[in-house]
């Protein structure tokens, strides 16, 4: 039988997502794929990939899984409950499932987005290069309770299983922005008061963005009236007419007309998609040239995890099958040598 994830329960807001579909703007659509990329990027490093696969990515909760052929599987992302057969699981590391054992994920503990990376990837349809659904845009589904998700095969089942340490960026905090081409038509006492006040994530958010809570006026610009709608991009912090900000993600529209006071840069967009509602977020300028500096490709970020990866370390109390280990290696009847 081919591999196979099957959805037992499903939460409600899961979906099949991988790095998405770039260079399709001019054609109206975004970008989408993972709410947070560095999250499959953990997923390669612990898995030792050649190259991102495809997760199942869980908006706040999980559910149960089973698969029907021994796969490892990666769960990164917001951490949540996670078990084996009703055996404890840590987060951010792989873990190997055999046929007739049940995965069950529960909520998020902290942040919002967390993803389950099986290693032989998901071999669903794909479409303009991707296999990620596109809420916004119509292309594909949520799952659901009863589907089957079709595996490749897992190239290392036995490989050792491997670990990350726990990230940081589930509970909102500083992050960082560049300038735009429209942050000059914010006043400096506007722009100052921005960086100056503390923000909260509201609870309206999905894929496409999310609104920021503050006290106090808007963050309007009397420059933007009649402004001409233009491109965007995720990252892309917009204000609505009453000066409202909105920091948009994966799955944001390509044109707008509100104007946007600055862009998040990619090494701090994850922090914004994982900042749980209530979530306290703070926003400092950097110049262009601080902005560029920090800058590094996905393939430079995938090397540093795969240099920070270790060995898990299982607690004997927690194998079940402990007696059918080879637990002391070299032991011998003490005349294998006089025999030889």
């Amino acid at each position: 039988m081919n591999a196979a994830l099957q959805i037992h329960r499903a939460g409600p807001g899961l979906s099949v997502q991988d790095t998405g579909r770039p260079g399709h703007l001019a054609e109206g659509l975004s970008r989408g794929g993972a709410a947070d990329r560095l999250a499959l990027l953990e997923a390669t490093a612990l898995l030792n990939l050649p190259r991102v696969a495809p997760a199942v990515e869980m908006a706040g909760a999980g559910g149960e899984f089973a698969v029907t052929a021994p796969m490892r599987v990666a769960l990164t992302g917001a951490p949540m409950r996670a078990s084996l057969d009703g055996t404890p699981l840590r987060w951010n590391a792989a873990h190997l499932l055999a046929p007739g054992q049940v995965l069950r994920i529960g909520g998020a503990t902290s942040g919002v987005y967390g993803y389950l990376t099986p290693a032989g990837g998901i071999d669903t349809p794909d479409w303009l290069g991707s296999r990620a659904v596109h809420l916004t845009a119509g292309i594909g589904a949520l799952l659901q309770a009863g589907d089957t998700l079709p595996l490749g095969d897992d190239p290392e089942p036995a490989a050792p299983l491997l670990g990350l340490p726990p990230p940081d960026r589930f509970a909102g905090g500083m992050v960082r922005l560049r300038p735009g081409p429209q942050t000059a038509l914010f006043d400096d006492a506007t722009l100052a008061r921005f960086l100056a006040t503390p923000f909260t994530r509201n609870p309206a958010g999905n894929r496409q963005g999310v609104r920021l809570d503050h006290d106090g006026a808007g963050f309007t610009s009397a420059l933007a009236a009649g402004l001409a709608s233009d491109m965007i991009r995720h990252g892309d912090v917009q204000m609505t007419g009453d000066g409202t900000p909105y920091v948009l993600l994966s799955e944001c529209q390509t044109i707008g007309g509100y104007p946007r006071l600055a862009t998040v840069i990619d090494a701090d967009l994850p922090r914004i998609a994982q900042a749980p509602p209530g979530a306290a977020l703070r926003f400092e300028l950097l110049t262009t040239d601080a902005a560029d500096a920090l800058w590094r490709d996905e393939p430079a970020m995938l090397a540093d995890l795969r240099r920070a990866v270790h060995p898990l370390v299982r607690d004997p109390c927690d194998i079940a099958d402990l007696l059918s280990y080879q637990l002391v290696s070299g032991a011998t009847a003490g005349d294998d040598l006089e025999r030889d």
